[in-house]
């Protein structure tokens, strides 16, 4: 059933389904098993895999492991990412008996799953198998839970007539693509039109979805601004002429200003999280707003609707393209048919010609009627692009200086210039969230459609193990992390993963020898002054992470000048093994904090 949904790589801490691991190696080689050095690990591999390539992770644990796998499907759960978690459970005959290891940890698995199931007979595993597939993929993608009998689940071992039916359709987000309504959809651009400083914002969902190229032809269609949440960062690059960047608590300033300022926020692909408006903020709540998202719990969560779509934002931006464009043909038909012969006659003239006819350019009836009080929606549309293109413009030159600082030590947003400019056309950046996630999200540009970008939904550490999981599923893509020194820690055992089972990973270090995100949080504690006794609750050991990294096997390459940055990401692009890029960087610079307004 695996082979059959398109599963190529099962990622767990042994020992679990025994049986089954060994029938993959005997019958279906191709189905890789990555035995990693802990569960949250596993979880976090599986997340990064499905993320990257719309399938779903496979993540798997004995019973004294559950919880620990547990804990790191609050990642994908947040995230809305396909994972299906295989734990062992207990046997009926020794529940309460005090067996070894054991533990009723099922609950703990309710509020991290869509899906939270028991399999206590052999021939439920096929339909329990399928319901898990399909729940992890449909509507908001998110992780399952299936507890098989037996501490290792031994329920493999029983035999069973069941047949392994496969519905391959939900081996990939997404299976099903709800269609807008027309009405609808030209209520939406009604609206849209209307507005003087329309945005739209771009979550997960977009991504998800696979819907980047119609987000950004229908932005350009409308010449509507685009703000994106972290999770939705490669949905237009940020190079674009109408990208805002990253909105929210991690966010670019220009973009939380654009976001501000708006009379009409279309929020397509995002649940209207926290983080993405800097806790209702950006935009203020009670700003007039239109959603779009394939989950209906989530439509007016957050913000007074306008109007609204329970669709896949894919199909949903497909058919307003659609529809933009025949109501651009119907009014220039609408236009043809209300001239008179002579009017036509003129128009098919070449323009010298209707130069010296007399009446020079000639407004069309619809340009007329939109004029209204001497400005038309045209011009209002064109100040407010010029408005934004402002507040960018403003954003570059502010911090201009930081992005080419030759400083030693390094500043962290050299780093993220260095990989704007570095990383080639289809790469996968795959970002920690903190700090990590403050300067990827505000100094980093996603340069063209075919790179990818992945960011923590609230987990340090995720970024390393995430980026093992991504890099199995794309071997053929560079696949770059870019974490703290404090995000490696967590789980740096895995480069030996990332060693044994191949997997090309290069991961940049922001090594400041602490947690510096907590340096304000601490200065306030004490006073408001940094002392050694609040230091002590944020900074660490000076450690060189490319010697550990050579140690294990991998390329380890120690960066201390920011003229070094690009030849030592040209060499882990070309190394063909895993790498680490230990850059040593300033303790003392902090990300700025988020604007409201």
């Amino acid at each position: 059933m695996l082979d059959g949904y398109g599963v190529t790589h099962v990622f767990l801490v042994p020992a679990i389904l025994r049986r089954t691991l060994a029938e993959l190696e005997l019958h279906h080689p191709h189905i890789a098993r990555v035995v990693t050095h802990g569960e949250k690990a596993a979880a976090y591999m599986a997340d990064g895999y499905a993320r990257v390539s719309g399938r779903p992770g496979i993540a798997a644990a004995q019973v004294v492991g559950a919880l620990n796998l547990a804990a790191g499907l609050r990642e994908p759960f947040l995230a809305g990412s396909p994972v299906i978690a295989l734990t062992g459970g207990r046997s009926p005959a020794t529940k309460f008996r005090r067996v070894y290891q054991e533990i009723d940890d099922l609950p703990a698995f309710d509020p991290v799953t869509k899906l939270n199931a028991t399999i206590d007979d052999a021939g439920r595993l096929p339909d329990m198998l399928r319901q898990a597939f399909r729940v992890a993929t449909t509507g908001a993608p998110g992780p399952v839970h299936l507890q098989i009998q037996g501490n290792e689940g031994q329920l493999d071992l029983h035999e069973t007539d069941a047949e392994p039916l496969v519905e391959p359709v939900f081996g990939r987000v997404p299976p099903i693509r709800p269609v807008p309504d027309d009405q609808t959809v030209r209520h939406i651009l009604r609206l849209l039109a209307g507005a003087e400083r329309p945005v739209i914002v771009a979550g997960g969902g977009v991504r998800a979805s696979g819907a980047g190229a119609e987000l950004v032809a229908l932005a350009e269609a409308l010449r509507i601004p685009v703000a994106t949440s972290a999770n939705g960062k490669d949905t237009i690059p940020g190079t674009h002429r109408l990208s805002l960047g990253v909105v929210g608590s991690y966010s670019r300033e220009s973009a939380n200003q654009a976001v501000a300022r708006a009379d009409l926020v279309c929020f397509i692909g995002t649940g209207t999280g926290g983080m993405t408006t800097h806790f209702w903020a950006v935009p203020p709540e009670g700003t007039p707003a239109i959603q779009i998202d394939i989950e209906p719990s989530r439509l007016g969560l957050n913000y007074p609707l306008k109007a609204f779509l329970s669709a896949d934002a894919k199909a949903a931006l497909t058919r307003m393209l659609a529809l933009t464009h025949s109501r651009e043909e119907q009014e220039r038909a609408h236009d043809e048919q209300e001239r008179t012969p002579d009017e036509r006659e003129r128009a098919a003239r070449p323009r010298e010609e209707q130069a010296r006819a007399g009446d020079g350019q000639a407004r069309s009836r619809d340009e007329q009627t939109r004029a209204g009080d001497g400005q038309t929606r045209s011009a209002r549309r064109e100040a407010w692009l010029a408005e934004v293109e402002g507040l960018r413009a403003d954003w570059r030159a502010r911090y201009r200086e930081v992005l080419t600082s030759d400083a030693v030590p390094i500043r962290p947003e050299r780093i993220a210039s260095e990989l704007t400019a570095g990383l080639p056309d289809n790469a996968v950046l795959v970002a920690d969230t903190g700090h990590a996630g403050m300067w990827m999200a505000q100094f980093h540009d996603v340069t063209g459609p075919g790179q990818g970008y992945l960011r923590s939904a609230g987990h340090l550490g995720w970024a390393f193990s995430a980026g093992v999981g991504a890099q199995l599923a794309a071997p053929e893509r560079p696949v770059v992390v870019f974490t703290g020194d404090a995000g490696l820690y967590y789980h740096l055992g895995e480069i030996e993963t990332a060693v044994r089972r191949r997997a090309n990973l290069i991961t940049v270090v922001n090594n400041n020898r602490g947690g510096n995100q907590s340096k304000r949080g601490f200065d306030r504690a004490y006073g408001g002054q940094g002392t050694p006794q609040s230091r002590e609750l944020w900074t660490y050991e000076d450690v060189d992470f490319a010697r550990i990294a050579g140690e294990m096997g991998a390329l380890g390459i120690r960066v201390d000048k920011p003229r070094d940055l690009a030849p030592a990401l040209d060499r882990a692009l070309s190394a063909g093994r895993p790498v680490v890029i230990d850059v040593h960087t300033d303790i003392e610079v902090v990300a700025p904090l988020p604007v409201s307004s």
